[in-house]
């Protein structure tokens, strides 16, 4: 597994060789007189051989494997944690060099939701250490923002699976914590890492960004060329429900958020997902539900379904299941695809940040 970040001599902490593009180990080579073929060699060996010391590194001259021990560490995160067993939903922690957290969840038999096959592996891969958007039912939020994890941070949780999980990662979903779109910049750079054929080589296809509804890097992303997929946290069909919860509405109201994809469906073939966590009370009623499938039709998105995950130190609870399938019967009365989906790692601290929050506050970093 990866090797704990230790900091050098002098205190500082190299840069990861995880997030080091093609370009930037070709450019590190030439200051170092070595020849351009080794960028090729040093990529297979992070990526594709997934080795976890220098010493692997077998057809690299010696001096060059010390060249790169003095420059780069070879991760960019530790894996501290798995809940969860082989063959079900795992959750893995794993602490930053700065000592935060941060959790990835691999879904086996993921089902059809965006697009992709039923018996594929999906990771959901975090953004922020925290999230400071604020929506009233994520755990993510509960400690606040602390920071954006970098490309090799992002991309790393990828690489480090791998190892875990010994096998593939077909699919990305970016839905754990924190807010993608609140750290465009580097995420643009972790997927061009995760994309690249030096790299991890996954389609830009089975990737898909969630985001609660940032209008401006939705219209960004549109105009990106990747066809990478695009799924909206909604959760709320009115203005007056959606900023209850989600606070980012009173930024971005529904009707802003609706022009902005829109815009998305004027530039990409990928079907839009509409993410709706069902809460007792707040946004489940079925007036809730006709209007949600009056914006599903009008943007051709499809709707997820999800009860909702309880979350330690929140009070909000999820409807019974069969007043879920009511809610999804409106949906599909309406001639909208809906699908119900019962969480999954509901007994592994599933929900986004809470592994993380419990580790946090047991070290006494929150």
């Amino acid at each position: 597994m990866a090797t704990e970040i230790l900091p050098t001599p002098r205190g500082e902490i190299l840069p990861a060789l995880p997030g080091q593009s093609p370009e930037a180990i070709a450019a590190w080579l030439a200051e170092q007189g070595e020849p351009s073929f080794r960028a090729k060699q040093i990529l297979e060996w992070v990526w594709k051989k997934k080795v976890t010391s220098y010493e692997q590194m077998t057809n690299l001259p010696a001096a060059l494997r010390e060249k790169l021990a003095r420059s780069f560490r070879l991760t960019a995160l530790t894996h501290s944690k798995t809940q969860g067993s082989e063959d079900t939903t795992r959750k893995f922690l794993f602490k930053l060099h700065d000592g935060r957290y941060v959790e990835s969840v691999l879904i086996p038999a993921n089902p059809a939701l965006y697009g992709e096959k039923s018996d594929r592996r999906t990771l959901c891969v975090s953004s922020q250490v925290g999230c400071a958007y604020g929506c009233k039912f994520c755990a993510s939020g509960l400690a606040g923002f602390t920071r954006n994890l970098d490309a090799s941070e992002i991309a790393g949780q990828v690489l480090a699976a791998e190892q875990i999980a010994g096998e593939r990662v077909d699919s990305l979903v970016f839905m754990g914590m924190g807010e993608p779109m609140a750290n465009f910049k580097n995420l643009m750079e972790a997927i061009a890492l995760i994309t690249g054929p030096e790299t991890l080589h996954l389609g830009a296809r089975h990737l898909t960004i969630s985001t609660s509804g940032l209008a401006p890097q939705i219209r960004k992303l549109a105009d990106h060329p990747q066809q990478i997929r695009l799924a909206i946290s909604f959760h709320g069909a009115t203005d007056e429900v959606r900023s209850q919860i989600m606070p980012v509405n009173k930024k971005y109201p529904v009707a802003e958020l609706m022009d902005a994809l829109a815009h998305w469906n004027s530039t990409k073939k990928q079907k839009l997902t509409l993410e709706y966590i069902l809460i007792q009370g707040v946004n489940d009623g079925l007036d809730q539900a006709a209007i949600l499938a009056r914006h599903a039709r009008n943007i051709g998105a499809k709707v997820n379904l999800i009860p909702y995950n309880t979350v330690d130190g929140l009070v909000w609870k999820r409807p019974a299941i069969s007043h879920c399938r009511a809610f999804q019967d409106v949906l599909k009365k309406a001639g909208v695809t809906a699908t119900l989906r019962i969480e999954k790692g509901h007994d592994i601290d599933a929900a986004c940040g809470q592994l993380r929050l419990k580790q946090e506050t047991a070290e006494g970093i929150v």
